[in-house]
Protein backbone atom coordinates (compact mmCIF):
# COMPACT_ATOMS: atom_id res chain seq x y z
CA UNK A 1 0.00 0.00 0.00
CA UNK A 2 1.25 3.65 -0.78
CA UNK A 3 2.07 5.69 2.04
CA UNK A 4 1.60 9.47 2.20
CA UNK A 5 4.59 10.20 4.91
CA UNK A 6 6.75 7.47 3.47
CA UNK A 7 6.26 7.34 0.08
CA UNK A 8 4.69 10.56 -1.58
CA UNK A 9 6.14 13.35 0.83
CA UNK A 10 9.29 12.32 0.03
CA UNK A 11 9.45 12.36 -3.99
CA UNK A 12 7.28 15.62 -3.44
CA UNK A 13 10.26 16.63 -1.39
CA UNK A 14 12.48 15.84 -4.17
CA UNK A 15 10.69 17.80 -6.96
CA UNK A 16 10.69 20.71 -5.14
CA UNK A 17 14.39 20.94 -3.66
CA UNK A 18 15.43 19.85 -7.25
CA UNK A 19 13.09 23.04 -8.80
CA UNK A 20 14.13 25.27 -6.42
CA UNK A 21 17.99 24.39 -6.27
CA UNK A 22 18.66 24.25 -10.23
CA UNK A 23 16.75 27.73 -10.25
CA UNK A 24 18.81 29.01 -7.62
CA UNK A 25 22.30 27.81 -9.20
CA UNK A 26 21.00 29.07 -12.82
CA UNK A 27 20.38 32.33 -10.86
CA UNK A 28 24.56 32.27 -9.11
CA UNK A 29 25.66 31.41 -12.37
CA UNK A 30 24.10 33.75 -14.62
CA UNK A 31 25.33 37.18 -12.59
CA UNK A 32 28.12 39.18 -13.41
CA UNK A 33 31.59 37.31 -13.36
CA UNK A 34 32.55 39.88 -10.58
CA UNK A 35 30.11 38.05 -8.08
CA UNK A 36 31.64 34.20 -8.52
CA UNK A 37 34.12 34.55 -6.23
CA UNK A 38 31.53 35.43 -3.52
CA UNK A 39 29.27 32.76 -4.49
CA UNK A 40 31.82 30.12 -4.72
CA UNK A 41 32.68 31.49 -0.99
CA UNK A 42 28.77 31.02 -0.14
CA UNK A 43 28.46 27.77 -1.40
CA UNK A 44 31.36 26.98 0.06
CA UNK A 45 29.76 27.24 3.30
CA UNK A 46 26.36 25.61 2.63
CA UNK A 47 28.43 22.84 1.36
CA UNK A 48 31.02 22.36 4.36
CA UNK A 49 27.26 22.70 6.53
CA UNK A 50 26.17 19.92 4.34
CA UNK A 51 28.98 17.95 5.57
CA UNK A 52 28.28 18.34 8.94
CA UNK A 53 24.84 17.28 8.35
CA UNK A 54 25.63 14.18 7.33
CA UNK A 55 28.11 13.40 9.56
CA UNK A 56 25.71 14.65 12.10
CA UNK A 57 22.75 12.50 11.18
CA UNK A 58 24.93 9.36 9.91
CA UNK A 59 24.73 7.76 13.76
CA UNK A 60 21.14 8.52 13.98
CA UNK A 61 18.47 5.76 12.92
CA UNK A 62 15.10 8.26 12.42
CA UNK A 63 13.05 9.76 9.48
CA UNK A 64 14.28 13.06 10.49
CA UNK A 65 17.68 11.95 10.41
CA UNK A 66 17.09 10.51 6.47
CA UNK A 67 15.61 13.95 5.55
CA UNK A 68 18.66 15.69 7.69
CA UNK A 69 21.50 13.51 5.57
CA UNK A 70 19.26 14.01 2.12
CA UNK A 71 19.49 17.64 2.31
CA UNK A 72 22.78 18.07 3.61
CA UNK A 73 24.27 15.32 0.66
CA UNK A 74 22.63 18.02 -1.99
CA UNK A 75 23.84 20.95 -0.22
CA UNK A 76 27.48 19.49 -1.18
CA UNK A 77 26.33 18.58 -4.21
CA UNK A 78 25.24 21.95 -4.95
CA UNK A 79 28.69 23.32 -3.96
CA UNK A 80 30.55 21.33 -6.44
CA UNK A 81 27.55 22.85 -8.98
CA UNK A 82 28.30 26.10 -8.36
CA UNK A 83 32.39 25.92 -8.48
CA UNK A 84 32.03 23.96 -11.85
CA UNK A 85 29.44 26.24 -13.77
CA UNK A 86 31.39 29.51 -11.96
CA UNK A 87 34.67 28.04 -13.91
CA UNK A 88 35.75 27.63 -10.77
CA UNK A 89 36.49 24.37 -10.54
CA UNK A 90 36.56 22.74 -14.33
CA UNK A 91 39.13 21.33 -16.06
CA UNK A 92 42.54 22.77 -17.29
CA UNK A 93 41.58 23.15 -20.89
CA UNK A 94 39.41 26.50 -21.23
CA UNK A 95 38.99 26.43 -24.75
CA UNK A 96 37.07 24.64 -27.79
CA UNK A 97 37.46 21.68 -29.58
CA UNK A 98 40.76 21.79 -31.75
CA UNK A 99 39.28 21.24 -35.56
CA UNK A 100 40.01 17.94 -37.02
CA UNK A 101 40.73 16.11 -33.42
CA UNK A 102 39.07 12.39 -33.12
CA UNK A 103 38.92 9.33 -31.13
CA UNK A 104 41.13 9.43 -27.91
CA UNK A 105 42.39 13.08 -28.79
CA UNK A 106 39.23 14.01 -28.66
CA UNK A 107 38.17 12.45 -25.81
CA UNK A 108 41.33 13.43 -24.04
CA UNK A 109 40.75 17.19 -24.79
CA UNK A 110 37.21 16.80 -23.76
CA UNK A 111 38.22 14.89 -20.62
CA UNK A 112 40.87 18.09 -19.95
CA UNK A 113 37.63 20.55 -19.76
CA UNK A 114 35.88 18.99 -16.85
CA UNK A 115 38.76 17.08 -15.15
CA UNK A 116 39.23 19.35 -11.62
CA UNK A 117 35.39 18.82 -11.23
CA UNK A 118 35.39 15.38 -11.59
CA UNK A 119 38.10 14.72 -9.63
CA UNK A 120 36.47 17.04 -6.90
CA UNK A 121 33.69 14.96 -7.23
CA UNK A 122 35.06 11.03 -6.84
CA UNK A 123 37.15 12.49 -3.95
CA UNK A 124 34.09 13.99 -2.02
CA UNK A 125 32.08 10.82 -3.14
CA UNK A 126 35.27 8.51 -1.91
CA UNK A 127 35.23 10.53 1.21
CA UNK A 128 31.72 10.02 2.29
CA UNK A 129 31.58 6.73 1.72
CA UNK A 130 34.57 5.92 4.40
CA UNK A 131 32.92 8.85 6.59
CA UNK A 132 29.63 7.09 6.62
CA UNK A 133 31.02 3.15 6.93
CA UNK A 134 29.13 1.19 8.63
CA UNK A 135 27.07 4.02 10.06
CA UNK A 136 23.59 3.55 10.30
CA UNK A 137 22.35 6.09 8.42
CA UNK A 138 24.04 5.84 5.07
CA UNK A 139 21.39 7.97 2.48
CA UNK A 140 24.11 11.16 2.56
CA UNK A 141 26.77 8.48 0.95
CA UNK A 142 23.97 7.08 -1.28
CA UNK A 143 22.31 10.20 -2.63
CA UNK A 144 25.80 11.82 -3.48
CA UNK A 145 27.12 8.63 -5.00
CA UNK A 146 23.82 8.20 -7.15
CA UNK A 147 23.52 11.92 -8.46
CA UNK A 148 27.30 11.77 -9.63
CA UNK A 149 26.35 8.86 -11.37
CA UNK A 150 23.79 10.41 -13.13
CA UNK A 151 25.67 13.69 -13.99
CA UNK A 152 28.39 11.45 -15.48
CA UNK A 153 25.90 9.38 -17.52
CA UNK A 154 24.39 12.59 -18.89
CA UNK A 155 28.00 14.09 -19.90
CA UNK A 156 29.32 10.90 -21.58
CA UNK A 157 26.06 10.72 -23.98
CA UNK A 158 26.56 14.33 -24.28
CA UNK A 159 30.05 13.64 -25.47
CA UNK A 160 29.11 10.70 -27.56
CA UNK A 161 26.32 12.48 -29.06
CA UNK A 162 22.68 13.16 -28.09
CA UNK A 163 19.53 14.30 -30.27
CA UNK A 164 18.93 17.05 -28.39
CA UNK A 165 21.82 18.95 -26.76
CA UNK A 166 21.09 22.44 -26.72
CA UNK A 167 21.91 23.90 -23.75
CA UNK A 168 20.25 27.46 -22.48
CA UNK A 169 21.21 27.29 -18.78
CA UNK A 170 24.84 27.15 -19.74
CA UNK A 171 26.56 29.88 -18.68
CA UNK A 172 27.92 31.89 -21.41
CA UNK A 173 32.05 31.60 -20.04
CA UNK A 174 31.58 27.86 -20.66
CA UNK A 175 30.10 28.03 -23.86
CA UNK A 176 32.86 26.35 -25.28
CA UNK A 177 32.05 23.53 -23.86
CA UNK A 178 29.63 22.75 -26.40
CA UNK A 179 31.94 22.38 -28.84
CA UNK A 180 33.26 18.78 -27.23
CA UNK A 181 28.81 17.37 -27.84
CA UNK A 182 28.83 15.04 -30.28
CA UNK A 183 26.31 14.77 -32.97
CA UNK A 184 22.57 15.39 -33.05
CA UNK A 185 21.73 11.29 -32.49
CA UNK A 186 20.10 8.92 -31.24
CA UNK A 187 21.84 6.41 -29.50
CA UNK A 188 22.13 2.95 -28.09
CA UNK A 189 24.53 4.68 -25.45
CA UNK A 190 21.35 6.97 -24.45
CA UNK A 191 18.68 4.20 -24.59
CA UNK A 192 20.32 2.32 -22.69
CA UNK A 193 21.29 4.93 -19.50
CA UNK A 194 17.59 5.42 -19.61
CA UNK A 195 16.69 2.42 -19.53
CA UNK A 196 19.23 1.30 -16.42
CA UNK A 197 18.11 4.21 -14.98
CA UNK A 198 14.32 3.12 -14.99
CA UNK A 199 15.58 -0.37 -13.80
CA UNK A 200 17.48 1.43 -10.68
CA UNK A 201 14.28 3.53 -10.23
CA UNK A 202 12.35 0.24 -9.95
CA UNK A 203 14.45 -1.47 -7.29
CA UNK A 204 14.28 1.43 -5.39
CA UNK A 205 10.66 1.34 -5.40
CA UNK A 206 10.51 -2.17 -4.66
CA UNK A 207 12.25 -1.36 -1.72
CA UNK A 208 10.36 1.60 -0.44
CA UNK A 209 7.32 -0.58 -0.81
CA UNK A 210 8.17 -3.97 1.10
CA UNK A 211 9.92 -1.64 3.83
CA UNK A 212 7.77 -1.08 6.62
CA UNK A 213 5.02 1.84 6.75
CA UNK A 214 6.40 4.94 7.96
CA UNK A 215 9.97 3.62 8.46
CA UNK A 216 13.31 5.33 7.79
CA UNK A 217 14.14 2.55 5.42
CA UNK A 218 10.95 3.39 3.28
CA UNK A 219 11.61 7.14 3.47
CA UNK A 220 14.98 6.56 2.06
CA UNK A 221 14.29 4.42 -0.21
CA UNK A 222 11.46 6.80 -1.90
CA UNK A 223 13.70 9.53 -1.86
CA UNK A 224 16.45 6.87 -3.92
CA UNK A 225 13.62 6.63 -6.01
CA UNK A 226 12.42 10.23 -7.09
CA UNK A 227 16.26 10.89 -7.24
CA UNK A 228 16.52 8.31 -9.89
CA UNK A 229 13.25 8.90 -11.73
CA UNK A 230 14.63 12.66 -11.75
CA UNK A 231 17.39 11.56 -13.67
CA UNK A 232 15.30 9.35 -16.27
CA UNK A 233 13.89 12.83 -17.18
CA UNK A 234 17.04 14.94 -17.40
CA UNK A 235 18.32 12.01 -19.65
CA UNK A 236 14.58 12.11 -21.45
CA UNK A 237 15.54 15.69 -22.50
CA UNK A 238 18.24 15.49 -23.80
CA UNK A 239 16.70 12.58 -26.26
CA UNK A 240 13.53 15.12 -26.62
CA UNK A 241 13.25 19.03 -28.06
CA UNK A 242 13.34 20.28 -24.28
CA UNK A 243 14.39 23.60 -23.83
CA UNK A 244 15.90 24.68 -19.90
CA UNK A 245 13.95 28.19 -19.98
CA UNK A 246 10.79 26.69 -20.06
CA UNK A 247 11.20 25.56 -16.59
CA UNK A 248 13.60 27.80 -15.08
CA UNK A 249 13.78 30.92 -17.62
CA UNK A 250 12.59 32.65 -14.61
CA UNK A 251 15.78 32.16 -12.71
CA UNK A 252 18.34 32.79 -14.99
CA UNK A 253 19.49 36.04 -17.48
CA UNK A 254 22.00 37.20 -20.05
CA UNK A 255 24.59 38.90 -18.27
CA UNK A 256 25.70 42.36 -19.67
CA UNK A 257 28.50 42.84 -17.53
CA UNK A 258 31.26 40.47 -18.92
CA UNK A 259 34.08 41.76 -16.25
Amino acid sequence: MVSWSGHIVPVIVTLAIWFMATGLIAWVDSRARGTFRRSVAVGGVVGIAGLVAILFSSGTVGVGAVYVSFVGALMVWGWHEIGFLTGAAAGPRREAQSLGVRGIERFTEASATVMHHEIALAFTALMLISLSWNAPNQIGATVFVLMFGLRLSSKINLFVGVPNSSLEMMPEHLGYLKSYFGGNRMTLLLCASIAGTIALAAWFASLAMAAPAGSPEMVGASLLTALCLLGVIEHLFLALPFRDGMLWGWAFKRRSDPV
